[in-house]
């Protein structure tokens, strides 16, 4: 499975940590506040969710865009502390 997540954060020390995060997780940095991971599964995702939402606060702002998922792009955002999905059908 194809993962992308979009970086937008308030706080620069939050910045450090969920980037350090990432690359622990096998993501490679491919544009500036984006990173690209293909060796990722369900189970990793969800433990970095949660790593994630422990080192944000309610400013920070997170896109995780997964593909192929059921046949779908799946699209889970960061929001006021709160993930949210969305699914499109290709």
């Amino acid at each position: 499975m194809f993962v992308a997540v979009a970086c937008d954060f308030a706080n620069p020390d939050h910045k450090d940590v969920v980037i350090d995060l990432l690359l622990q997780y096998g993501f490679k940095k491919s544009m500036n506040n984006l990173y690209e991971s293909t060796a990722n599964d369900d189970k990793r995702l969800t433990r970095l969710k949660k790593d994630i939402d422990r080192n944000t606060d309610s400013y920070d702002r997170l896109r995780i865009f997964q593909y192929p998922m059921e046949n779908t792009l799946v699209i889970t955002s960061l929001d006021n502390k709160k993930w949210v999905k969305f699914k499109m059908v290709v």
